[in-house]
């Protein structure tokens, strides 16, 4: 069931202006004019269930409500756009190109970071998010990481390269405890 049209409301009956209402359409005639018959919360308040009849044929249908909260990254320019999980697996796609990982290595990585973005607020940096996914490729693939570090740091000449790989094996070197 989709919503077939959508009216922006200015009257003052509650909702603000430029509130946005959708109708419902009937999965039976498609008709949009469609009354809310019962309300009831469900999943422990975390849905509304509404029965409906459709005023054109008279078939009674639910619809389900749920909370989609959406997570905001800001970007290095100030500017705010919604976290977009597909940006996430391409990066990590040109980053892992060519490289011996498992199947579904990129899809669990994506998960991961998703995760791990969403329970860090509505809204998160662009650098956090920088971090986490070279959090999660140094423990995956040494070649990627520094194919991502070279993106997401800015390199611009080999000397950066050598920095950013020393720093990668001191880190491996503290983590590995055999001499």
């Amino acid at each position: 069931m989709t919503p077939d049209r959508v009216t922006r409301s200015d009257q003052p009956n509650g909702d603000g202006p430029g509130t946005v209402r959708f109708a419902m359409q009937c999965p039976l005639c498609q008709a949009a004019d469609t009354r809310v018959i019962d309300s009831r919360p469900v999943d422990s308040n975390s849905a509304i269930r509404r029965r409906r009849l459709c005023v054109a044929c008279d078939h009674r249908f639910t619809t389900y409500e749920r909370s989609n909260p959406v997570t905001m990254v800001r970007k290095r320019s100030g500017r705010l756009e919604a976290f977009q999980p597909d940006k996430l697996r391409t990066g990590l796609s040109s980053a892992l190109a060519g490289r011996p990982v498992v199947e579904g290595s990129i899809d669990l990585l994506v998960e991961r970071i998703e995760s791990e973005v969403v329970t860090l607020g509505p809204v998160v940096s662009s650098d956090v998010i920088g971090r986490l996914v070279l959090d999660q490729l140094r423990q995956l693939d040494e070649v990627a990481y520094l194919r991502f570090a070279s993106v997401y740091k800015s390199f611009n000449a080999g000397s950066d390269f050598e920095r950013e790989l020393a720093e990668l094996e001191n880190q491996t070197e503290s983590l590995d405890p055999t001499p």
